[in-house]
């Protein structure tokens, strides 16, 4: 990897989450320079670069009503649109789809046709795109037969306020929605989540404290609003993670049906950094997908460094060598094109289709 350049591009939060600052050391034990990218300055003058590293959402948030954050995104954009020889991981509409609850959701229903043999699915669920009245809401969670209780997820898929949810045990209860939001069927699992980080082609499983069981069916239960980062968090001590009762422990999940998942997943997103939220059905055994997530923290995966960089030098291995990919990036300044498979553009309005 002698004289490839790696650029990161992450918010300062992620950055340390990350432990970037030990990554570029490791990077550097291997012969990769890392370069840490900043999107006040000005990209052609910090390249090149054979990969760029990033979790813009943020960004990509905040350009919704932020000009300056507008501005960031656009410069970054046309950087990778003049430099086509540079992979991006990942790209960011493909990235972006999954800032959106609607767009992540309705990837997930259609797993259970693709993973059918392996018995893997998600929970039936419905888009409020805004406010409407009781009975039209009421209406409309009859129609989808959902039934209580109901978990309530906002549509932005990031940021805090993505962490706040709700769970709803009555249609009474609907009346505490703030749309736009996300009612999905809750499916009692033992209040153990389990978290899948993907790297390339290695997946990881670590197993996370989650949401007790409630009895099903409708209830006079006042609606519960929760932080869900507080609930699965690995040192989590909250009262919801707390069983009522003696159940018998839930078989883990199957090793063959989440290799499976994270391989159709893959495939449908196009993307190489993300995480999945599954857990077991205490009724029946089944693999729910709950959630995807976008470059996750990988907190619990010690092998995290090891497999980043190890994707990495498979992406550069595909590569043409480093004096082939700098002439290329000189001609493609002069004279910006993108290929079919470079096409990065992002719409600032792509979370409100």
């Amino acid at each position: 990897m002698s004289g490839c350049r790696v650029g990161f591009c992450l918010s300062d939060k992620k950055r340390r989450r990350m432990n970037l600052d030990a990554f570029v050391e490791y990077c550097a034990g291997h012969g990769l320079e890392v370069v840490e990218i900043d999107l006040t300055q000005p990209l052609e003058t910090q390249g090149p670069f054979n990969v760029i590293v990033h979790k813009l959402s943020d960004v990509i948030v905040e350009a919704q009503h932020d000009s300056k954050s507008q501005q960031l995104l656009a410069n970054f954009q046309s950087y990778v649109s003049a430099h086509p020889s540079t992979v991006l991981l990942d790209p960011l509409p493909a990235m972006t789809q999954l800032l959106d609850r609607f767009a992540s959701y309705r990837i997930m229903s259609k797993l259970r046709n693709s993973l059918r043999d392996w018995h893997i699915c998600s929970p039936p669920y419905l888009e409020i795109h805004s406010s409407s009245d009781l009975s039209t809401l009421q209406q409309a969670v009859t129609t989808q037969d959902l039934s209580f209780p109901l978990i309530c997820k906002t549509r932005v898929a990031h940021g805090s306020l993505s962490h706040e949810m709700s769970l709803i045990f009555s249609a009474g209860s609907l009346a505490d929605v703030h749309p736009p939001c996300v009612l999905q069927r809750f499916v009692n699992h033992g209040a153990i989540l389990h978290k899948v980080f993907v790297v390339g082609d290695r997946h990881f499983c670590v197993e996370r404290p989650s949401l007790k069981n409630f009895p099903s069916g409708p209830s006079d239960r006042e609606t519960i609003f929760f932080n869900s980062h507080q609930v699965s968090k690995p040192e989590s001590n909250s009262d919801l993670t707390e069983l009522d009762e003696q159940m018998p422990s839930l078989p883990p999940p199957s090793t063959e049906a989440v290799a499976a998942l994270v391989r159709e997943l893959r495939l449908q997103l196009g993307m190489a950094l993300f995480g999945v939220d599954v857990i077991i059905n205490i009724n029946t055994h089944t693999l729910t997908v709950i959630d995807i997530n976008i470059f996750p923290s990988y907190e619990g995966v010690p092998q995290f460094f090891s497999s980043l960089l190890d994707h990495i030098q498979s992406v550069l291995d595909k590569q043409t060598p480093p004096e082939s990919t700098t002439k290329t990036t000189t001609s493609a300044t002069s004279s910006p094109s993108v290929s079919s498979e470079s096409d990065y553009s992002v719409s600032s309005s792509s979370l409100h289709k």
